[in-house]
């Protein structure tokens, strides 16, 4: 590894760590944070489902949070219920080939979620057309709906499209995303012990 690699490195993790902290300072996050697992707990106590998806990065990121939420984080125990709609290439390239890009999950919303169901749609800058449209999917349908973002929450704050947006410090789509992960690990580790309290799920 160069130096200038190396200072690369190193700048990058001071920028990390600077975001980390005012993620740790960020009250409105932590405040919206327990929203989000609330939400989710009562829409899988009901019998819901959580619906997640996002493009790039966040794609990776809705089915890596999938896997931890129907495998296990750390400790065994019962699955949660989950799905990722990111996964299914068939479905993806039929909507985007038949309709457009803008429908390749909200068609799977409106194939798939009831309204005690919730959808959880990741997009960096909030302005993610797919994304966005899925939000009203899952309103005409009665389901509830969370935003995932960062920066100013683009579209989906400014309009309100979700019924939650969660905002996530970063000033790059990096730091973002990986504030989205710190996050996504704790929501599965937050609905865990959650569920376990309430009798919902159980430790095997």
């Amino acid at each position: 590894m160069s130096t200038s690699s190396q200072n690369l490195f190193k700048q990058a993790a001071e920028e990390a760590l600077k975001n980390i902290q005012s993620i740790i300072d960020n009250q409105s996050l932590h405040q919206n944070f327990e929203k989000m697992v609330d939400m989710i707990a009562r829409s899988l106590k009901s019998g819901g489902t959580l619906f997640v998806a996002g493009n790039g990065g966040s794609a990776a990121d809705a089915q890596h949070l999938v896997a931890e939420l129907v495998v296990k984080l750390n400790q065994n125990r019962d699955p949660i219920r989950a799905v990722a709609l990111t996964v299914d290439s068939s479905i993806i390239t039929a909507a985007g080939n038949d309709f457009s890009y803008d429908d390749i999950f909200s068609r799977q919303v409106e194939a798939l979620a009831r309204p005690n169901d919730v959808f959880l749609g990741i997009t960096t800058s909030g302005n993610s057309p797919n994304i966005l449209k899925s939000f009203l999917i899952a309103k005409k349908i009665g389901a509830q709906s969370i935003c995932l973002t960062g920066k100013d929450g683009g579209r989906a704050a400014k309009e309100n499209l979700a019924d939650l947006t969660v905002i996530m410090n970063g000033p790059n789509t990096a730091r973002i995303q990986e504030g989205h992960e710190i996050l996504y690990h704790t929501l599965c580790y937050a609905l865990e012990k959650k569920l376990v309290e309430e009798n919902y799920i159980q430790y095997r």
